[in-house]
C-alpha cells in the first residue's frame, strides 16, 4: 500500500509541475510567433504597427463593440485619435464564443490560418480577447501610429465568414 502511495504522491507531483492541462493549448501569441514585428523596451509594454497594451488608468475613451452570431461586429468601423488609450467592452450576445483579436491584415490572416489548424488555442495577450456565450470582455489597447488597422475573431471558420471590423487611427 505504502508504494501506491508513493506512486500517486508522484504522479499528482508531476501533474501540479506541468499546470494546467489548458496550458497546452493555449499560446502566449508572441511577436516571434507569428513573424509581427514588435518592439520591447525593458519593463515596457511590446509595440506593434498599431500600438501597444494600454495603462487603464490612461483611458480616455470607452468603446462598446457587440460580437453577433451572424458573424458580424457592431461597429465595424472605429476611429481613434493616435495616442489615445481606448478600453473596448465587448458584449457576446450569441450562442457560440467569440473573440477581438487587434492587427495588421497580413497578420490576422496567418493567425486565423494557425487556428485552424489548432481550433483549442487561447490568447494570452493584450491585443486579444475571448468571450465565452453570453458574456462581457474587457480590452485596454494604446493607438500610437496612424494607420488603418483591423480587429476580427479568428475562431475557426468567424473570419472566413466576414467577422472583421477596421480601425482607423488618425
Amino acid at each position: 500500500m505504502q508504494g501506491k502511495t508513493v506512486v500517486w504522491f508522484g504522479v499528482i507531483a508531476a501533474l501540479v509541475a506541468c499546470g494546467p492541462v489548458r496550458a497546452a493549448t493555449a499560446h502566449a501569441d508572441s511577436a516571434h510567433e507569428h513573424g509581427i514585428k514588435a518592439k520591447k523596451k525593458r519593463g515596457a509594454a511590446a509595440e506593434y504597427p498599431y500600438g501597444r497594451e494600454g495603462d487603464p488608468r490612461k483611458v480616455k475613451r470607452v468603446i462598446r463593440v457587440e460580437l453577433s452570431d451572424t458573424m458580424r461586429f457592431f461597429p465595424s468601423e472605429i476611429r481613434v485619435k493616435r495616442g489615445e488609450t481606448v478600453r473596448f467592452v465587448l458584449n457576446n450576445g450569441g450562442q457560440l464564443p467569440h473573440e477581438m483579436v487587434i492587427g495588421t491584415m497580413d497578420e490576422l490572416k496567418k493567425h486565423a490560418a494557425l487556428m485552424k489548424k489548432n481550433s483549442e488555442m487561447e490568447h494570452v495577450d493584450a491585443r486579444a480577447a475571448r468571450v465565452a456565450p453570453g458574456a462581457n470582455g474587457r480590452m485596454v489597447w494604446q493607438f500610437t501610429k496612424p494607420g488603418e488597422f483591423h480587429y476580427a475573431c479568428l475562431v475557426p471558420g468567424h473570419f472566413e465568414a466576414g467577422m472583421i471590423g477596421t480601425i482607423v487611427v488618425r
